[in-house]
């Protein structure tokens, strides 16, 4: 907590949501739907899940109300921050064709908007970095992530629960958050120690005109993220890189195949993974076209597709492929691994297959002795 942190009581949180729209901001918060804890616009108090906590496990996911008056106090839903810069479907550019004949190219920019995000917790501002690193960085930024990151502004969350899903204690990543915020909160039973973490949100607090957090709120706040950090799950304490490029061939593979539906649900709920493919869709008279990026899945067997050859045929190499690139050869790209620990692969694989799990087994010595 930084000494200059500030209480924002839980009867003013509206305050905060006020002052972003009147900032110019369109805020964007956890709600409940359909079961689930998503983001959507956010203009009240009312919207958000107060009292809820959320059980998560292998292929399973509910929600709970209880008696206390938090708006935090689950750990994450299916949604993260992703569809809000990397869109799951966009038109990259349109071409049309004049009465002569010739091709005239438009590139398709999104209008620009400035947009707050109020709940994301560290999992989500850390996977927000990878996804600056792979869209941003380099001589080819990508043009629309990059216009709609410019309005972006993060109001995060420390974790003081962590579901049985998640391992983000053992990435790195949570449950307290770091950096990359505009806003920080830590929810107590009363309110919120505050701090900021840019100019734009230093302007956003001094509007507030809130009082200084005492030793006391402090003391709680980190207690609670301690507690947060206490975790069921964890990544396997040995070399996740040099082990799954060292097992390739281990039986495990095949094993997880077995139940391994291909539905790309973990690629879907993960907040990092970037896969798309890009298609010309055509209007009915032939007198233009749309190129169009959505997502795509290393688990689809059109991911792989190469002049007539699908590379990755069966669901052991699709598995492969995705484990291998998320803990591994990530490394290669962006120095880190692309995981951040949000355990959301976990709970929405409609077959409960756990990545923890499945790394502990394929990168154990015994599995490397098997292959031998």
């Amino acid at each position: 907590m930084a000494p200059h942190s500030l209480y924002l009581p839980r009867h003013r949180f509206q305050d905060l949501i006020d002052t972003l729209i009147d900032a110019g901001y369109r805020c964007i918060g956890p709600q409940l739907r359909d079961a689930t804890i998503v983001f959507d616009d956010l203009d009240s108090v009312a919207l958000l899940p107060q009292g809820y906590i959320d059980k998560q496990g292998p292929g399973y996911y509910r929600l709970e109300q209880q008696s206390h008056q938090r708006y935090f106090a689950w750990a994450n839903g299916p949604q993260g921050i992703k569809p809000y810069l990397f869109r799951a479907q966009e038109t990259l550019w349109s071409v049309q064709r004049n009465a002569d004949g010739h091709l005239h190219f438009h590139p398709q920019q999104p209008e620009p908007e400035h947009i707050a995000v109020i709940g994301l917790r560290g999992c989500d501002v850390a996977a927000l970095s990878l996804q600056d690193a792979h869209f941003l960085s380099g001589d080819y930024a990508d043009s629309c992530y990059a216009a709609r990151r410019e309005g972006l502004f993060v109001v995060a969350v420390n974790c003081s629960f962590s579901a049985a899903t998640c391992f983000c204690n053992s990435t790195g990543d949570g449950p307290g958050v770091a950096d990359n915020f505009d806003l920080l909160l830590s929810e107590l039973d009363h309110g919120f120690v505050l701090e900021y973490g840019s100019e734009s949100g230093r302007i956003i607090v001094e509007r507030l005109n809130l009082e200084l957090a005492d030793d006391a709120m402090h003391a709680q706040a980190i207690e609670q993220i301690e507690h947060a950090a206490q975790q069921q799950r964890q990544l396997p304490a040995i070399d996740i890189k040099s082990s799954l490029f060292a097992n390739l061939d281990h039986p495990r593979w095949q094993e997880v195949a077995e139940r391994c539906l291909a539905c790309g649900n973990c690629t879907s709920v993960c907040p990092s993974c970037f896969c798309h493919s890009e298609q010309d869709v055509p209007d009915l008279d032939a007198s233009s076209s749309q190129h169009v990026r959505q997502w795509d899945s290393c688990f689809s067997q059109g991911h792989s597709y190469i002049h007539g050859t699908t590379v990755r045929a069966d669901s052991k190499l699709r598995y492969r492929q995705w484990l291998t690139h998320k803990f591994s050869s990530w490394y290669e790209q962006y120095g880190r691994s692309g995981c951040t620990g949000c355990g959301r692969c976990i709970s929405w694989c409609p077959v409960g297959i756990d990545v923890t799990e499945e790394l502990a087994i394929i990168c154990s010595d015994t599995g490397a002795d098997d292959d031998a």
